[in-house]
């Protein structure tokens, strides 16, 4: 696969690497007038490294992206300036690199879930999300220069077609991927698909950032507020989108029905950010228009994530194929109006 990012993957089991990764924490750490007292604790996978790093004042950690992911380090830092309550100031960034060093963001919402199943949780975590989404938009087309990947909807269709193009990438008649007969399905979708792209950019709801993937795991739970984490899958898209995963994800979690009333509330609290500009039915419509578009931004960010090599994507690369079949699946979004 030609890394999209125009450059090889990064080497992050090479002693070399490793020398000058943790050289720069080092060196950042003292900056920051803190240091390191132990070894640090590693976690890999084909779109990033993570290292927990402790320190004499609290783990923090070092996360290094590969090619297909590496503007997560800048959205951080641009996000942190915009939002600096929404999200983890990190200690330091290095863009160049895919490199960021953030602070200990404490417990997830998936470990207050664990202990108090009530989807309410989400219905105060999802306002905060919004407030930061609406505080973006007027960076959409910074963050897109900055080298965010560009979902907007006025260019979906177009990376669609793209997408149907790389048969490598969707495993076209291979185990895990697209049958022929899916794949021509697909490609006989794309006008009905740019139609309802036109539609929702129609509508005037400014692009921003969009997760992508807004589930309990990558929400902080603090005292003072939620964080919103892990930044990689994120592209400048319709916000709404960011509803596909997540309400997908409590779904899943909660085994509810997709018309059930707590849904159909947790949808309402955070489409409620922009109810000042838009009324409820134009919302409704927004929102389901942008669930259901957005499994060819999933199966997007999927494919950025893999741009390594082909021994360590292996594992997940039935996710590009998966994600884009879900164009024909269910909405997981509530209908009630």
């Amino acid at each position: 696969m030609t890394t999209i990012a125009g450059e090889r993957a990064p080497d992050w089991s090479s002693e070399q690497w490793q020398v000058r990764a943790r050289s720069w924490v080092d060196a950042q750490l003292s900056r920051a007038g803190r240091r390191v007292t132990g070894a640090v604790q590693p976690r890999v996978r084909p779109w990033s490294l993570v290292w927990r790093v402790p320190t004499d004042d609290g783990p923090v950690w070092f996360k290094a992206n590969n090619p297909g992911t590496v503007h997560e380090a800048v959205l951080v830092a641009t996000l942190a300036e915009l939002t600096p309550e929404r999200v983890l100031t990190p200690i330091a960034v290095d863009p160049a690199q895919g490199w960021s060093l953030l602070p200990d963001g404490g417990e997830s919402l998936r470990d207050v879930l664990a202990r108090d199943p009530d989807p309410a949780h989400w219905e105060r975590a999802l306002p905060g999300y919004a407030a930061l989404q609406l505080a973006a938009a007027p960076r959409a087309d910074e963050l897109v220069a900055l080298g965010v990947p560009d979902h907007r909807p006025e260019v979906l269709a177009g990376l669609l077609a793209e997408l149907l193009d790389d048969h490598e990438s969707l495993l076209i008649g291979a185990e895990g991927g697209l049958s022929p007969d899916l794949h021509e399905r697909l490609r006989a979708e794309l006008p009905s698909y740019a139609k309802r792209c036109r539609r929702l950019a129609d509508i005037g709801i400014p692009a921003t950032v969009q997760h992508d993937d807004l589930h309990d795991a990558n929400v902080f739970a603090a005292p003072d507020g939620y964080r919103y984490f892990d930044w990689g899958d994120a592209s400048v898209a319709h916000p709404f989108g960011t509803l596909l995963v997540t309400l997908r994800s409590i779904r899943y979690a909660t085994e509810l029905a997709a018309d059930d009333a707590q849904l159909v509330r947790l949808r309402d609290a955070y489409l409620e950010a922009w109810t000042d500009r838009y009324d409820r039915r134009t919302l409704v419509e927004a929102a389901g228009l942008a669930v259901d578009l957005g499994a060819v931004s999933r199966s997007l960010s999927w494919r950025r994530a893999l741009d390594t090599v082909e021994e360590s994507r292996a594992e997940y690369a039935d996710a590009v194929p998966g994600w884009l079949a879900e164009l024909f699946a269910a909405s997981p979004l509530p209908t009630g109006s």
